[in-house]
Parts: C-alpha cells; sequence; structure tokens
C-alpha cells in the first residue's frame, strides 16, 4: 500500500504547503543549530586560551645553500 494524493485540488495544495512549511523548519532548525554548535566550539577554545601568550617564540632556524636549477634538455626524436 502506497499512500495517495488526495483528489480534491484544494486539500491536495493544502498538504502541499504543509509539507513545504515542514521542510522550512527543519532547514530553519538545522542551520540554527550548526551555528549554535559553531559558536560553542569557537567559544570552547577561546576559553582554553584564555591567559596564554598569543605568539609563541620560535627559536628553530632552519639555514641551507639553495641553487637554481635550468629545465634538463631532452633529445629530441
Amino acid at each position: 500500500m502506497a499512500p495517495r494524493k488526495p483528489r480534491h485540488p484544494l486539500l491536495r495544495v493544502l498538504l502541499g504547503l504543509l509539507g513545504l512549511g515542514v521542510l522550512l523548519v527543519l532547514v530553519f532548525f538545522s542551520v540554527f543549530i550548526g551555528v549554535a554548535m559553531l559558536a560553542a566550539g569557537l567559544l570552547y577554545r577561546l576559553w582554553k586560551q584564555r591567559g596564554k601568550p598569543l605568539a609563541r617564540q620560535q627559536a628553530r632556524v632552519v639555514d641551507g645553500e639553495f641553487r637554481v636549477l635550468g629545465k634538463p634538455a631532452l633529445p629530441q626524436a
């Protein structure tokens, strides 16, 4: 048994609008919950970092010599 659409045109339109309304409510709440989760994660990260210095001193320096290599010449066939 498959659910069937009602035969009355006005009832069809009303059920379609009801379905669209339910879809919009679900999308709104999912976006709201996603934004709330992002904000909570950001606040948690900021709370963990309070009191710590913003920049760290990097004492490690990589020193080296570099040379530019030319393109290798391909033999002509």
